[in-house]
């Protein structure tokens, strides 16, 4: 039967492993996560529906360039200057052996690391404390096939979505034919996650039963978090590239490159259903697709519904991003999370 893989996150697709860099020592609010393809790596796409976007190696992603396989795709804080982060994975899995083959000798490979960045810059109180290539060498080092820590890691370690803290989530789900879908998000989203008149997730709909279950927010939290809001957004100065919701879906089925770009088309669809508005003239939201291949091709109707569940795992993952996240109040940034926002959600209620 069809259902969430035995971790409910990205790691459900064999082989996949994820690790996280996080700086949230006095100055700092940022991080980097990395996703690691197993063996000589993963077909993938990209589709980039942000019009503030700081991203690396996206070109060589179009379906019509040769290079069709990835070793690893980074997400990170500190905006451009985190780009730098993907140079330390880079060189891990160059140390490891991995990457594109460009010559006879052994070890003439060039690892293919694209990469992603949301904007957090100056939420810990330094404006230039942003990662580099040695957090992306933690987050390699730390990647593991096991449970993917949520909320303050990694790329989301200094997130806000909307006026409440924002942070990593991950979902998976199983198809009838037995393929994996799964995605993981860094929500950093300029538009909000919550619904203004409730106080409810809107990614609470696409839930499986039990999954993101909370109850019904109070009347004074609902208003309160509404005035918050308000005031948030009248004290962000609109400047392109201050937010972006950055992620990676993964499958264990067999695609091309044409196919991972129009399954993460499906996942922008996801953010679509989860966060309001998206898309903006100031988010880079991007999302890449890795296929691992160890299951064969899908046919037409399983490949349907292999991306219209890729969908719904981005909107899950937003889900859980945000019942994961925690209050961060630095002096500098002061962001209240989820929970804290609506503990009446909450009181005897299961999520």
């Amino acid at each position: 039967m069809p259902g969430p893989g035995p971790t409910n996150s990205l790691t459900d697709v064999p082989g996949v492993r994820v690790g996280h860099a996080t700086r949230r020592e006095p100055g700092w609010l940022t991080g980097t996560t990395v996703v690691v393809a197993p063996g000589a790596g993963a077909v993938a796409g990209v589709d980039v529906r942000g019009a503030a976007p700081g991203t690396r190696e996206t070109d060589l992603l179009e379906p019509e360039n040769l290079v069709d396989r990835v070793n690893a795709v980074v997400l990170t804080g500190g905006s451009a200057f985190g780009l730098a982060a993907a140079d330390g994975v880079m060189q891990s899995l160059y140390a490891d052996g991995l990457g594109w083959p460009v010559g006879a000798g052994a070890g003439e490979v060039v690892p293919i690391v694209p990469a992603a960045v949301l904007f957090d810059l100056g939420r810990g109180g330094a404006f230039d404390h942003v990662p580099t290539a040695q957090d992306g060498r933690s987050a390699y080092e730390a990647a593991s096939a096991g449970p993917v820590p949520q909320g303050n890691v990694g790329a989301g370690t200094g997130a806000r979505a909307g006026g409440l803290k924002g942070g990593v989530g991950s979902a998976s789900w199983v198809l009838e034919d037995g393929a994996t879908v799964a995605a993981l998000v860094a929500v950093n989203s300029f538009g909000d996650a919550v619904e203004p008149g409730t106080g409810l997730l809107p990614a609470q709909r696409f839930g499986y039963p039990g999954e993101l279950t909370t109850g019904i927010p109070n009347e004074v939290e609902v208003r309160a978090a509404r005035e918050r809001a308000a005031t948030t957004y009248a004290e962000q100065p609109l400047r392109p590239g201050l937010a972006t919701v950055i992620g990676v879906i993964a499958t264990d089925a067999t695609l091309t490159k044409a196919q991972c770009r129009r399954t993460s088309g499906l996942g922008h669809d996801g953010l679509a259903r989860a966060i309001n508005p998206v898309h903006t003239l100031l988010d880079g939201d991007t999302l890449f697709t890795l296929a691992v291949g160890d299951r064969p091709s899908p046919e037409l109707p399983a490949l349907h519904a292999l991306m219209v569940a890729a969908g719904d795992c981005v909107t899950r993952a937003v889900g859980h991003a945000m019942l994961a996240a925690e209050s961060v109040s630095n002096g500098v940034t002061d962001l209240r999370s989820y929970r804290d926002a609506f503990p009446s959600a909450f009181a005897g209620a299961s999520a």
